[in-house]
Order: structure tokens, then C-alpha cells, then sequence
């Protein structure tokens, strides 16, 4: 199959981890559950990256990431504050719920043109948490924020320290889903710890997935003192592997040697040359100028069918044509060319 703009999850293994995790396989036997060298490692760079004594945790997917953070910030009783496209509300099942017992999600929406670009606002955020405080209601206990955004939007720093001051007003946790975070540091171009803990964010779902690793998200607690217990929640919820390092391998090829940012810069550059390369096109809207790895564009219906006879394969989210084209970290150049080539024709045929 040709390279694809459905997800990035569609990308193979970056050879930096597919390298670590045959250096790690080795032939030889190793500690099971994590504790093993590897693991060490992994959790050692991931501390470098962040530039700080953080604990780490790493678990199968991101759903899993997700929802058990969020699931050790909140009691059963307790609620957390999101938007409607936030993959927490939109695309997990419900997980939080299920791995919190009963936790559950206020989604907030103030018609804003941050909201339309999949963003909370401080304002939004405090109206979502002060709705109801009677004992009928669940109670607000956290905030998750998605850097970068469902829509492929980026948070700046400025925007986060606002959010997690207005949380903090509030007496609010503060979790990230970070599945596309590289990305977001690539674009935002700062330091990772200025984006995440310096930025007041508690606890941080770190994604690897999308970004080259076969299998397995971290979970990264700056508020080392949340972490409590979280062994025994991910041993419980299945989600502590036997052989630990075949998930944390591929992190130390990542990590340590900066391929995980150089391949998210990659993937954003080609979002950039695929909405340069489409954006006068007759009958296509870009819904915003790409800011992570992702291309959000209106297209007109006769091209979205056209497109696919050819082949090529991408997801339509969004009403009147709103389609999702993601880039990869192996998104090659002349890929994002033929994308735009065979949409040309089609947009330009009657």
C-alpha cells in the first residue's frame, strides 16, 4: 500500500526504535515488569527530556494513558473538564469512566473561535467547573488539555499558563493528553519542560505511537506525589507488561538521541508542503493554517470520492467536506506531491 493521510498511526517503526528494540531483543534473557536496563533508560531520557525528577510509567496505548491518569487525579464522584472533541470524550469508549469508576467529563463548548479551533479557555474552563457545585452534580476535580489539539492546533505557552492558573483558581488538576507532544514542541519550538511542567501541568500522557514506536505511551507525573499507587492501578487495568522492555526499548532509541523531535519536525514540515500545495485550489477551504502534523481542509465532495477511487485514503470528520490529512514522521515529499497533483485534477474536472 502506497503512503496513506488517514493517521499517523498508519507509519511503520522509526529506525532509531526499530534498531533499540532488535538491540534489546539481543538473543539474551532480561528482568521482567520493568526492571530491566532498558526501562531504566527509558525512564532516565524521558526525565532529560523534561529536565526534571518526574515519574514515569509506561502502559500499552493512550487510551490506557489517558484514562488511568486521569482515573489517579479523580474519585468515582469526581468529573473532568474537556472539550467535546477532546479524544477522552470523543474516541475512548468512555474509558475514563470505566478505569475511574465512575468518573466523568464535563465538555464545554462557548462557541469561541478557540473552541472551533478544539481549544479551552480559561473563561470556558470556569464556567464548565462552576456549573454545578450542588451534591447532585459531580464535582470538578481536573482539567485534560490536548497538545496538540483533535483539530491540529497548538497550545502556546502563554495559552497554557493561563489555562492551569485559571485550574489552579479553581483547585483543579491539570492533565495532558499529549499523544501528538512532539509535534507541538516542534512547532512551538521551546523547550519540552516549558510546554509541560514550567507551564503548571501536573501529569502528562506522553506519545510515542504516532511518532515512530511500534507499541506503548509513557505516563509522566511532575506531581511526583499523584503518582501514588499508580503501579498497583496499571497492574489492575493490565496494563503492566511482562516483557517491559520491548515497549520501553524503542523510547531510548527515540529519546536519546533526539530522533523523536526531528521526526515530529518532519511530519509537520510535510503538513506545511501539503497545505501550500492545496490551499488555492478551486472549491478547497483550509479550516486554519496547520500548526502540528495535521491538515484540516474543507473538499469538495466529487474530489473527496475521486480521491478515494484512487486510492488514497484519509478520514472525513468534519461537516461540508471536512476532511483530517495527517503526515507522518516517514511522510515523504513526492507523497504529499502526487496527494496534491491527483486533488488538483480532481477539483479541476466538472
Amino acid at each position: 500500500m502506497k503512503d496513506q493521510f488517514a493517521s499517523d498511526n498508519w507509519a511503520g517503526l522509526a529506525p532509531q526504535a526499530l534498531a533499540a528494540l532488535l538491540e534489546a531483543n539481543g538473543g539474551s534473557h532480561a528482568p521482567a515488569y520493568g526492571d530491566d536496563v532498558w526501562t531504566q533508560r527509558a525512564c532516565d531520557a524521558v526525565r532529560r527530556v523534561f529536565d526534571t525528577d518526574c515519574e514515569v510509567y509506561f502502559v500499552f496505548n493512550g487510551t490506557a494513558a489517558n484514562a488511568l491518569s486521569l482515573a489517579a487525579l479523580c474519585r468515582p464522584y469526581e468529573a473532568v473538564v474537556c472539550t467535546p472533541l477532546a479524544h477522552i470524550a470523543a474516541d475512548e469508549c468512555n474509558a475514563v469512566g470505566f478505569m475511574g469508576q465512575g468518573v466523568s467529563l464535563l465538555t464545554c463548548d462557548d462557541g469561541s473561535d478557540a473552541a472551533r479551533r478544539a481549544k479551552l479557555t480559561p473563561a470556558a474552563l470556569d464556567a464548565a467547573a462552576r456549573r454545578r457545585r450542588d451534591l447532585h452534580a459531580p464535582r470538578a476535580r481536573a482539567v485534560s488539555l490536548t497538545q496538540a489539539t483533535e483539530l491540529g492546533t497548538v497550545y502556546a505557552v502563554e495559552e497554557l499558563r493561563a489555562l492551569t492558573t485559571a485550574a489552579r483558581e479553581l483547585k483543579l488538576k491539570v492533565h495532558m493528553d499529549g499523544a501528538r507532544f512532539a509535534n507541538a514542541v516542534a512547532s512551538l519550538g521551546c523547550a519540552p519542560a516549558d510546554a509541560s511542567w514550567r507551564a503548571g501541568v501536573d501529569v502528562l500522557s506522553f506519545g510515542a505511537t504516532k511518532n515512530g514506536a511500534p507499541v506503548g505511551e509513557a505516563v509522566v507525573f511532575f506531581d511526583r506525589g499523584l503518582a501514588d499507587g499508580f503501579e498497583w492501578r496499571a497492574k489492575q487495568a493490565g496494563q503492566l507488561a511482562s516483557k517491559m522492555r520491548v515497549l520501553t526499548a524503542p523510547w531510548v532509541g527515540l529519546l536519546e538521541g533526539g530522533a523523536w523531535l526531528a521526526h515530529a519536525g518532519h511530519a509537520n514540515a510535510m503538513a506545511q508542503r501539503l497545505a501550500a500545495a492545496i490551499d488555492t485550489l478551486p472549491g478547497v477551504h483550509l479550516l486554519h493554517a496547520p500548526q502540528a502534523n495535521g491538515v484540516f481542509a474543507e473538499l469538495p465532495r466529487p474530489a473527496i470520492e475521486a480521491l478515494r477511487a484512487q486510492g488514497w485514503r484519509f478520514h472525513e470528520m468534519l461537516p461540508n467536506g471536512g476532511c483530517r490529512l495527517m503526515c507522518a514522521w516517514d511522510t515523504r515529499p513526492e507523497t504529499v506531491d502526487a496527494f496534491a497533483a491527483d486533488l488538483a485534477v480532481a477539483c479541476r474536472t466538472p
